[in-house]
């Protein structure tokens, strides 16, 4: 069963929502996990990407936008779609549901801010993640 972490941010800005995908991403990546950033759609996705070129000073996150060429191994995708098969053992979820194969991961990240909307989406996920059993471990930042 995956571990299951929701980020809750102080304020409602969707840029600093991304911000922290994109610190997450980072992290992840730099302890050599593999990501899927699961998008709302596919022009935040097209924003995460922007993003995930810039954010950092002097670096960037080496990832793809989906879909990708096959031969790409980037350790961070982006879809919106849903979870492809592809080999991640980290999702970031910016969907409003939980996916349906979240379980297939070793680690779920949940990055949630202060619009109402977002809001409301990420107590169901949290619920319907306790209904697994699961015991999702919840950081105000």
């Amino acid at each position: 069963m995956p571990r299951v972490d929701f980020y809750i941010l102080p304020d409602a800005a969707p840029e600093n929502r991304r911000r922290r995908v994109c610190q997450l991403a980072d992290k992840a990546y730099s302890l050599g996990h593999r990501v899927y950033i699961l998008a709302e759609s596919a022009g935040q996705a097209q924003l995460l990407d922007d993003q995930l070129w810039t954010f950092r000073q002097g670096g960037f996150v080496p990832h793809a936008l989906l879909p990708a060429p096959p031969e790409d191994e980037s350790p961070v995708l982006i879809g919106w779609e849903s979870t492809p098969v592809v080999i991640a053992d980290v999702l970031i979820n910016l969907q409003p549901e939980a996916p349906a194969d979240f379980e297939r991961f070793q680690r779920v990240a949940e990055v949630v801010n202060q619009e109402p909307a977002i809001l409301a989406a990420s107590r169901e996920r949290f619920r319907f993640y306790r209904s697994r059993g699961l015991t999702p471990e919840t950081h105000k930042l």
